[in-house]
């Protein structure tokens, strides 16, 4: 984020452009797992998504620090495995996408990215602008665990494992042509990142929220590898969080070097964190500073504006924006664009039980705090359909509509297999007026990992005037889920399907309104 020592309210998300310096994270989102490169003067970051869908989302930028969503690259969770739908009484909470690779390929001008999903394939995808459609290669029969992929002209090279580090050599079409073993580690490593930086080849590795090492081999992609320290726990800057880790290192056009990796901040998750490096006359990296990640650092390059985060989303269609994802594979048939603007939701799954509820389109919640608004028709609701607004994770709570009153649903629970323990309880309710067509709900949320972990939730007739319900709701801040809390907006049936409400806007602020 941009530092500004005038614009307070806007610490979290950028201040004036003459000042040119920014703290940490630089985006306070939950972007975990990042790979981040350069094609020209833009940026381009991944990062996972477990089982939201569309995964791994791509963020663009000019200047490594003011980031914004541009697509996804893979569109549907096509692995083979109908609980990616929610179908068939399964759920894939905590599978799906982990760390992952995406690059550019001069050689055929084209993007690609590949992960290993379930500890058993390795997918492939590809598109010409990451903006735009991506399509699969294909499949390897191989996990390549929290891969870095590289090309290294017509060579594709991908690092991947834990504590024994491979490198896979690829075919042109992307099947595996072999692969080796580099390295094996006396420490837990994990999270491969392979670059070539002067005709040396790197592999980037993490031991899991603690230190940063690399891998050196001046002799080819196979090595021989030397291995080193990279970065003993740095601190973050970020009061209650944990070390900068398992990042991904980037060159400006002017050959500077930055390294991005990401801090676990619960509730809201991880997010990234920039800090410059420095090679030494032997070609080993290290901090420019041994506290860079936790002080204001100059821009790595002029800074260059990127769409706001924060304000009003009147789902205009024809498709959702990028920033937005859903708990698992959608069903296309329940959801649509209104012709004036709104998201039509019909119930799609008859269940009390919100984390079975198809259809749960969730938004990464904005640190360090922020408040989300929902304008909801509600004018075609059934008996028995609950709709509303959610702090989405394994232990949640949620604001809704339900039989022509406003309820308050909080203790849910996900427990061993990420199965449901519990459906929750009704703290209160309170009733609406009679004839009510649009119902206005609000949450707030504070992420900080050394704030108050609280959700206040609020509700309105007229969008003005918002009355509290219940009393504010605990996140945890246990990283067992990965994913840190997101606003979720739902909408499911108890009785019957055929019910349906129509999401008018949602509003993100920064803080509380």
């Amino acid at each position: 984020m941009r530092f500004s020592s005038v614009l307070v309210a806007l610490s979290a998300v950028g201040s004036t452009l003459a000042q040119q310096t920014y703290t940490n994270p630089v985006l306070w989102y939950d972007l975990a797992d990042l790979d981040v490169f350069r094609k020209g003067n833009q940026y381009y970051y991944s990062a996972s998504t477990m089982s939201f869908s569309p995964g791994a989302p791509i963020l663009r930028s000019g200047d490594l620090v003011d980031w914004e969503f541009i697509g996804h690259s893979v569109p549907r969770l096509d692995f083979h495995d109908t609980a990616y739908d929610l179908a068939n009484g399964k759920q894939a909470y905590v599978r799906g996408i982990w760390a992952s690779s995406m690059q550019y390929r001069e050689y055929d001008d084209t993007f690609y990215w590949i992960g290993c999903v379930d500890f058993k394939t390795t997918y492939i995808y590809k598109a010409k602008d990451p903006a735009g459609d991506w399509s699969k290669v294909g499949e390897i029969g191989t996990c390549y665990y929290d891969c870095g992929m590289l090309f290294d002209g017509q060579n594709i090279y991908v690092a991947y494992g834990n504590t024994k580090i491979s490198v896979a050599q690829l075919n042109n079409d992307f099947t595996q042509k072999s692969t080796t073993q580099v390295y094996s580690s006396s420490i837990y490593i994990e999270g491969s990142h392979m670059k070539k930086i002067n005709n040396k080849y790197y592999i980037f590795v993490t031991q899991p929220a603690s230190n940063e090492y690399v891998l050196k081999s001046d002799s080819g992609p196979l090595g021989p590898y030397q291995f080193k320290l990279f970065t003993k726990a740095p601190a973050s800057g970020i009061q209650g969080s944990g070390n900068p880790h398992q990042g991904s290192v980037v060159d400006t056009p002017n050959g500077d070097w930055y390294y991005l990796s990401f801090v676990d901040a619960y509730p809201g998750g991880r997010s990234p964190a920039l800090a410059p490096f420095v090679f030494d006359a032997q070609g080993w990296p290290s901090l420019k500073q041994a506290n860079g990640f936790a002080i204001a650092n100059p821009y790595p390059v002029p800074a260059v504006p990127v769409k706001s985060i924060t304000g009003t989303d009147a789902f205009t269609g024809p498709k959702l924006g990028p920033q937005w994802e859903w708990n698992h594979n959608p069903d296309a048939s329940s959801f649509s664009f209104a012709s004036g603007g709104g998201l039509v939701l019909k119930t799609s799954s008859v269940t009390k039980d919100l984390y079975h509820a198809k259809n749960t389109l969730t938004h990464r919640i904005l640190g360090p705090d922020s408040t989300a608004t929902i304008a909801l028709d509600i004018s075609k609701m059934s008996s028995g359909d609950q709709a509303g607004l959610a702090l989405f994770r394994d232990n949640s709570a949620y604001i809704a509509v339900r039989n022509n009153a406003v309820i308050l649903q909080r203790d849910l629970t996900l427990g061993a297999g990420w199965n449901t323990l519990s459906t929750g309880r009704t703290e209160t309710s309170a009733s609406l007026p009679q004839g009510t067509k649009t119902v206005y709900l609000r949450l707030h949320a504070d992420i900080r990992p050394a704030g108050t972990h609280q959700g206040t939730f609020s509700w309105s007739t007229d969008g003005k005037t918002f009355k509290n319900l219940g009393t504010p709701y605990t996140m945890n801040t246990t990283y067992y889920f990965f994913i840190g809390y997101r606003f979720g907006i739902f909408n499911f049936a108890e009785n019957n399907l055929g019910g349906s409400v129509t999401v008018k806007s949602f509003d993100l602020a920064l803080g509380a309104k």
